[in-house]
């Protein structure tokens, strides 16, 4: 799809961020292994995050299309420091539509500013996708709630200031009985631990222990026992989203791989001549151009208040996955270059290969798109 002007604007000023500051230290913040909360204000000062948020909680007030514009710019240069504007846009949309006002009011603004960052928490350690089996608690105490539990491969974990949490309050089956909670991390009882990961090491994924932790009702989001199915559909817009993170981490790949294959030699004359170098690089290009189209196409229907479901769980499993095989490929384009962790194809590598897991396995996202084509016959075949 073509983009507006405005969103040019945006494309052009947020890749030339990446090329600037984000790109240069992909590596070295890697290394460094932790989030630098200055670099995180810096996207705030110059409207990165939360672009798809009104104007009166600080955002752009823009579209779903300029927010996946962000997503993938910013990925071409750093893919674990894009997480952050799909972090805010993902939990900001999910608070303006459902949190108290009062809690929308005050976080948002410092989300947007790159101040504070909230972690979504769904995932447990006996499973994520699976509602049913959430074991989570929040019970009812006058004017509040008690939590308990633990929720497990939380992304931020060790740098949230608040979480937005998935608990059971009722008995019901599946996702019935489930409801979500806003809960600031300086409430006694919230512990954080962090995981030693293949990749994505800055993002700090870990587990979030919720000790006996006291919250007002003001704090619940959604409907007592809707909070998975109101939601979770926020899952839709995040999906088409790191879709197109991976389509940036892949495109900065086949961009220094085509530069790479032109500049080096073999049998006196370029690489790039040998169509056994170009034509892998040439079906990569292809991927990614399709899987973007698919990405954007999915967040134009959000635009539009239109169904998309199927179309956000096809960029959900297509985007890590294909981004995987075209990295893999211009890895090997380099030669035995491309095996030193000099050069950060490798880096790129580990990192989308996480999300073939978080926020959804691939298997999970063909299950939603069979379920949307044929209904509940394709859970009850899958499950059989």
């Amino acid at each position: 799809m073509l983009l507006s002007e405005v969103q040019q604007e945006i494309a052009s000023a947020v890749k030339s961020f990446s090329l600037k500051t984000l790109l240069p230290d992909y590596q070295a913040r890697e290394r460094h292994g932790v989030l630098d909360r200055d670099l995180v204000k810096q996207l705030g000062g110059l409207g990165f995050l939360g672009v798809d948020l009104p104007e009166r909680v600080g955002g752009m007030g823009l579209d779903a299309v300029s927010a996946g514009v962000v997503a993938e710019q910013m990925a071409y240069g750093d893919f674990n420091i894009s997480a952050l504007p799909v972090n805010v846009s993902l939990v900001g949309s999910i608070l303006m539509r459902y949190a108290d006002p009062d809690i929308a009011g005050q976080w948002l603004p410092k989300m947007i500013a790159g101040e504070a960052i909230v972690a979504i928490c769904l995932t447990e350690p006996s499973g994520g996708s699976d509602a049913a089996a959430l074991k989570m608690r929040a019970k009812r105490d006058g004017d509040d709630y008690i939590l308990s539990g633990e929720k497990a491969s939380i992304t931020f974990a060790d740098c949230a200031g608040a979480s937005l949490v998935f608990a059971r309050t009722g008995e019901g089956e599946k996702a019935a009985g489930v409801t979500a909670f806003f809960v600031p991390h300086d409430c006694k009882g919230v512990s954080q631990t962090r995981y030693d990961d293949l990749g994505s090491a800055i993002i700090g994924r870990g587990s979030i222990f919720y000790d006996e932790v006291r919250i007002p009702v003001s704090h619940r989001v959604g409907d007592v026992g809707k909070g998975f199915t109101q939601v979770m559909q926020g899952f839709d817009y995040s999906r088409a989203l790191i879709g197109l993170q991976c389509c940036g981490a892949a495109q900065a790949s086949l961009d220094e791989a085509w530069a790479y294959s032109a500049d080096r030699e073999a049998f006196g004359r370029p690489i790039a001549q040998f169509q056994g170098v170009t034509f892998p690089l040439a079906e990569g290009e292809s991927q990614i151009a399709a899987i973007r189209q698919l990405c954007m196409h999915t967040l134009s229907l959000r635009d539009a208040n239109l169904p998309h479901t199927s179309e956000a769980a096809m960029c959900k499993w297509m985007g890590p996955r294909y981004a995987r095989d075209v990295i893999h490929q211009c890895l090997l384009t380099f030669g035995h270059y491309g095996w030193s962790k000099d050069f950060p194809h490798q880096q790129r590598l580990r990192d989308v290969m996480g999300l073939e897991i978080g926020d959804g396995t691939a298997g999970i996202m063909k299950l939603i798109i069979a379920r949307e084509r044929v209904g509940r016959h394709a859970v009850q075949y899958a499950f059989s």
